[in-house]
């Protein structure tokens, strides 16, 4: 691993193809979810992509099945069912994308009360500037319009720091089994969701255009497959202090897309309050990775 010549040349185009297939994802699966409801379309993202990566799951340790189970219902089902419902409430892409990144602090405090970490006062301070950077953003006449967009979202960062906490304690399961197992336990369990939920959702499909279905292969082999692949190749090169903090740009390329191509028009709460959750985010895992333990990153949708 390269300690000290941090991201350059190839691995900083790397990372850089990560951040944008990440935003990327934010306008495919917002333009998709008008055709397709949220918790179908999170059934549909994971059974597209345990198609390839059932063929080289391994079977997980016995004794890491629950966790993984577990895992697999806070991340693949009730994480990414509610980040894409939220998408879909809110609107815009501005508010999602930025809301997402409290799953770090959470994440933060949720490590600390739940596993006995320590949390230094410089990242107690962290925590509360990105917290108050959502009390600003949830200001903005947009989102007090649509407050369950914004409570939507939260709760999907909940769910995720919760999985990323449990995700923890999983020993011996590489990064393809945890994603494919995660993909085949979530299918089922969504798919009866959206059957209670979303009446009728099923009949959508046959009529659902080919940009709806680009959005969910979108979603499962740019996003997933590839996004996160990547990203795990770069830790392997590199500290993760060096690599999580250009993820920070995941929100900015996805604000910049909503307003070039979905008619975002974010006002200056939205803008102010998202400089405070990602600076708050950003000293959180500057001070997670000078104690090496940084936080993994979210999937971006």
């Amino acid at each position: 691993m390269n300690d000290h010549a941090g991201l350059r040349g190839r691995d900083l185009a790397l990372v850089l193809v990560v951040v944008a297939t990440w935003a990327l994802n934010f306008l495919t699966s917002a333009r998709a979810l008008q055709e397709i409801p949220p918790i179908l379309f999170t059934a549909l993202r994971f059974g597209l992509l345990a198609l390839p990566l059932a063929f080289f799951v391994r079977r997980p340790p016995r004794a890491q099945v629950p966790r993984l189970l577990a895992v697999s219902l806070c991340i693949g089902v009730v994480h990414f069912s509610l980040s894409f419902l939220a998408l879909k409430l809110s609107g815009d892409l501005a508010s999602p994308a930025i809301v997402m990144q409290s799953y770090v602090p959470i994440t933060t405090l949720l490590a600390w009360w739940w596993l006995g970490e320590r949390v230094g006062w410089r990242t107690g301070l962290a925590i509360l500037v990105s917290f108050a950077g959502i009390l600003v953003l949830g200001l903005d006449p947009r989102m007090l319009a649509r407050p369950q967009a914004m409570a939507t979202m939260l709760a999907s960062a909940l769910a995720l720091s919760v999985g990323t906490v449990l995700m923890k304690g999983l020993r011996g399961i590489d990064l393809f089994t945890q994603q494919g197992w995660m993909a085949m336990a979530s299918v089922l369990p969504l798919l009866a969701l959206s059957l209670w939920l979303e009446p009728g959702a099923l009949a959508t499909l046959p009529q659902a255009s080919a940009l709806a279905w680009f959005g969910a292969a979108y979603a499962a082999f740019a996003s997933s497959l590839l996004g996160h692949g990547l990203y795990y190749r770069l830790v392997q090169r590199h500290p993760v202090a060096q690599v999580t903090p250009w993820l920070l740009l995941v929100p900015v390329f996805a604000i910049t897309l909503g307003v070039a191509f979905w008619g975002d028009r974010p006002g200056p709460r939205v803008l102010f309050g998202g400089a405070m959750v990602l600076g708050g985010v950003l000293a959180i895992a500057l001070r997670a990775g000078v104690r090496q333990r940084a936080l993994p990153p979210a999937e971006e949708l």
